[in-house]
């Protein structure tokens, strides 16, 4: 969703004035992206030997938008407590229902049938069922250690750029730069994957071989500092008396950094899948 919506703005089909378009287009490409999701997240699934296909797509199509979901709606009630225009109506929550269980959720299934009927990505070299005893770690390899220090590098590749574009959602300020923000995107996708891999590495040569959620959360971390960043500029450029301002504002930021940790987590977790994979392989045993 994020690729596309880019390059749509870069190509000038989405006016930067026109935030209303913006955000439809957003919407609608996730949904419709239901598809693809449904398929990746199944072949992962399929990668890791789980079976359970319906529990896989239930979640995939559950999680991430019933969170936002329901966050957007208790801050939309706060709005409608304060009976301010800016609430939205009821029937537009109904038609974003209408999206998610007409549309997204069916798209997911038939995007999860299909990967099942191919045949399941199999590890390049076999190995042992039963699991080998992790050596003690040092403490600046544990993940949560690992995490933080490694979330700051994603996190400096694109500070700037959140800054521009917070000031644009809450300072109602005009964002134009488009292709500058395209190449951003993809030096924090690079730096994603960089660190991932990095930390992967090393945790390997340790005999530590559970990299699957320690990379999700290595590149995912930078989101940590995303939200914190969010709460520096509230108190400097924020000027906010309402008890309700303030809970649409950590609210949706919160909604923001948590888009961006499933963004940045599955650039990480992907990136390491396919480096744990190229070094196993070239692995000759007899």
């Amino acid at each position: 969703m994020s690729i596309v919506t880019l390059v749509f703005a870069v190509l000038g089909f989405l006016s930067p004035a026109n935030r209303g378009g913006l955000m439809t287009a957003l919407l609608l490409l996730f949904v419709f992206m239901g598809s693809v999701a449904g398929y990746v997240s199944s072949r992962m699934y399929q990668y890791f030997q789980f079976t359970d296909w319906k529990r896989n797509s239930f979640w995939t199509s559950i999680f991430f938008p019933g969170v936002s979901f329901s966050v957007f709606f208790v801050l939309n009630l706060a709005v409608w407590g304060e009976k301010s225009s800016g609430a939205v109506p009821f029937t537009t929550l109904i038609s974003l229902l209408v999206l998610w269980f007409g549309i997204s959720v069916p798209l997911v299934y038939l995007g999860s049938y299909f990967a099942w009927k191919k045949e399941a990505i199999t590890p390049p070299i076999g190995f042992n069922d039963i699991p080998r005893q992790v050596p003690p770690q040092h403490w600046l390899m544990q993940p949560l250690v690992t995490s933080l220090l490694a979330g700051l590098l994603p996190f400096g590749a694109g500070f700037i750029e959140i800054f521009f574009m917070m000031s644009s959602i809450w300072h109602h300020e005009f964002y134009y730069m488009f292709g500058f923000l395209f190449i951003v995107f993809i030096i924090l996708v690079v730096t994603c994957a960089e660190v991932a891999i990095v930390l992967c590495y090393f945790h390997l040569c340790a005999e530590d071989y559970n990299w699957w959620w320690r990379s999700f959360n290595t590149a995912g971390s930078a989101s940590l500092y995303v939200f914190l960043y969010s709460a520096m500029y509230y108190s400097g450029k924020m000027h906010v008396v309402k008890v309700v301002s303030t809970m649409l504002y950590f609210g949706y930021m919160g909604l923001v950094s948590f888009a961006f940790y499933i963004m940045t987590g599955t650039v990480g977790i992907t990136a390491c899948w396919l480096f744990v994979r190229k070094i196993y392989s070239s692995i000759k045993v007899d």
